[in-house]
């Protein structure tokens, strides 16, 4: 399978911003395993940002543009260098890819995007993909990791595509205001109603919420590929996921047909 997996702030880091090794060393280990089974994985990391107002001894996330590129560039940085790191423990390699809007948008971007993908693909090496926070502005940001996900993983021919969030999926309501919410397992295509179950609140330090999860799905499901939502507490989750066990975890396909997955 060619999979793309997204991990969210709220995965890599604490609420200070820091990183979370022991979660973040667990998360290299599976998806190395995963490559070692043969399975054709891309990383589309958040945490730039996070990580870059922790390295500063920030007080908080910043809200004005200059800031968030600094803590971009030195956040960007450190992720890439624990990544390569860790990676390199099981002999793997990664690559860095930065994006922004535009490189979806202009045809000559995309096939070079493409083919330098499916290169890095076949030399054997991980793909760590993220949004060029440093340079991209509101009028060529893709805004979210969830729809940069999506992209990536429509333009890369995909299997599946797996956010890893601070959430075990969608819920049929806010599971925070309401102690009977259903966790919702499996979705068949992508019902219009189910935008208005999605809250908007994502962490502190990141951007996403569920409802950038779901036009994530709906990107997906439109074009072929399977996506999943679940929690990155438990990175060994991503076994089951692949394999279809069932999970605490919520799984759109793309087709009504469920058979050989």
């Amino acid at each position: 399978m060619r999979i793309v997996i997204k991990v969210g702030t709220s995965t890599l880091t604490h609420a200070t911003g820091k990183l979370n090794i022991r979660r973040v060393q667990e998360l290299c280990r599976v998806l190395s395993d995963l490559k070692n089974e043969g399975h054709e994985v891309i990383l589309v990391s958040s945490g730039a940002i996070g990580m870059g107002v922790g390295k500063l001894n920030l007080k908080e996330k910043p809200t004005d543009i200059p800031t968030k590129q600094a803590a971009a560039a030195v956040g960007q940085c450190e992720l890439m260098y624990t990544y390569d790191r860790l990676f390199a423990e099981y002999g793997h390699v990664v690559a860095q890819i930065l994006l922004t809007g535009a490189d979806f948008e202009a045809p000559d971007r995309q096939e070079n995007f493409k083919n330098t993908l499916s290169k890095l693909l076949e030399l054997g090496v991980l793909p760590v993909v993220n949004e060029n926070d440093t340079i991209a502005t509101e009028e060529i940001k893709v805004g979210d990791n969830d729809t940069l996900s999506a992209y990536v993983a429509v333009r890369a021919q995909a299997n599946l595509l797996i956010l890893l969030s601070d959430v075990d999926g969608l819920y049929d309501c806010d599971p925070r205001q309401n102690a009977n919410a259903k966790l919702l397992e499996r979705i068949h295509g992508m019902p219009e109603e189910l935008f208005s179950v999605a809250g908007n609140a994502g962490s502190a330090l990141g951007t996403g919420g569920m409802k950038t999860k779901l036009f994530a799905a709906k990107i997906c499901v439109e074009q072929g590929t399977d996506m999943v939502i679940a929690s990155g507490e438990r990175p060994q989750i991503l076994y089951d996921i692949v394999v279809g066990k069932a999970g605490r975890y919520t799984r759109f396909f793309a087709t009504a047909d469920e058979g050989n997955r």
